[in-house]
């Protein structure tokens, strides 16, 4: 019989202090006030001096700091724990993973480490595989961390650079993306019967098989030889596709939040809390409509969307779980809450969802993450 898994708890961290529109306004130019409004990004933080383009921390640093303070939250030590389970796009080396970075300063002479690599469906991708190998007894206790360092792309956009000279497609990309990491700390418990109706459900898909990229980050890879790579304008360079995102992302939130319901015989009036963490922006919720969502069910999910889009900005792996800690950290989630946890992400054009019955208490007033 499978083992009962549950969250016991989640840790986030945010780098430095929050910058806002103003000073990105003063370092790379103004956007349109209406397109401001649009991404709906107020504040963000960063790894990197937005003024300098010095690094204060890394990616391992973060995902270590919310992998500590969920395991504080949950009055357990590092040595509880048997798996770690990362995803980021970011990480401070193409090898070793992040994860063993993470064991490495948790102190863990023996872990068993898995990465995905992925920007937004990442973290939720791996808590259901961390999910499954709690469930099937293979391992007791896990970490799942979702992590992301973008600022270094962003801040090489306009260092050096006259202000009012940075393309207005660039300014868009600076303003939306952010950095941090979030954690989810998960256990085994004991043998539970088969359900009849699964405790949780699990969907992931991409559907830009036939499109262009809607994300693309270049440089690094082995899509063309180191010298012909040092000689593009930027050594590694973030592009968006955003008239491609604004008009097709829509239509993969609505198909994946279809699945998860379809998947779970969930009505969307049944889940208390819709983690949600990117696609509630405004530019992008105005085309859930066209794209097959009624108004009734938009409604209903307005109703109880959990996100801090404005707060954190777009941050990739970390958007899901920074997310769920906020909300779990606010009262915003209690114990006996459905939750649906979904994500998109522009690159290819993928979602992955997973609903899970919350079970952990509120943990005390004041211990969230620096938002």
């Amino acid at each position: 019989m499978p083992k009962h898994v549950s969250v016991v708890s989640t840790g986030a961290e945010l780098p430095g202090d929050p910058i806002d529109n103003a000073t990105l306004e003063r370092l790379c130019g103004p956007l349109p006030e209406d397109v401001l409004a649009g991404i709906e990004v107020r504040r963000r933080h960063w790894i990197v001096d937005p003024r300098t383009g010095t690094h204060r921390t890394g990616t391992a640093e973060m995902a270590t700091a919310a992998a500590r303070q969920a395991l504080e939250r949950a009055g357990m030590a590092a040595s509880d724990v048997d798996l770690l389970v990362t995803s980021t796009a970011s990480p401070d080396h193409p090898l070793p993973v992040v994860g063993t970075y993470v064991q490495e300063r948790l102190g863990l002479e023996r872990c068993a480490v898995i990465e995905v690599r992925a920007g937004c469906v990442g973290a939720v991708q791996a808590m259901d595989y961390a999910r499954r190998l709690l469930a099937d007894g293979t391992y007791r206790t896990a970490l799942v961390i979702g992590a992301e360092s973008i600022s270094p792309l962003l801040a090489d956009v306009y260092l050096g650079t006259d202000p009012m000279a940075v393309r207005m497609r660039d300014r868009l990309t600076v303003y939306t993306f952010g950095d941090g990491a979030g954690a989810a700390l998960l256990r085994a418990g004991d043998e539970v019967p088969e359900p009849s109706v699964p405790d949780s459900v699990f969907a992931t898909r991409c559907l830009g098989g036939a499109r262009r990229p809607g994300m693309l980050v270049v440089g690094g890879g082995t899509d063309a030889p180191p010298a012909v790579q040092r000689q593009r304008r930027r050594l590694m360079d973030i592009r968006l596709d955003i008239t491609g995102t604004a008009a097709f992302g829509p239509r993969v939130f609505v198909e994946g939040l279809r699945d998860m319901l379809d998947r779970s015989g969930l009505a969307l009036d049944r889940i208390d809390a819709c983690v949600l963490p990117e696609g509630n922006a405004e530019y992008f919720s105005r085309e859930f409509e066209e794209a097959g969502l009624s108004a009734q069910d938009h409604a209903a999910l307005q109703k109880c969307v959990v996100e801090n889009l404005a707060d954190v900005g777009a941050t990739g792996s970390a958007a899901v779980p920074l997310a769920l800690d906020a909300g779990w950290t606010a009262g915003r989630i209690t114990p006996g809450d459905t939750v649906l946890l979904l994500a998109i992400e522009a690159s290819r054009y993928l979602y992955a969802g997973l609903t899970l019955t919350w079970e952990a208490p509120t943990p005390p007033a004041g211990s969230a993450a620096g938002v």
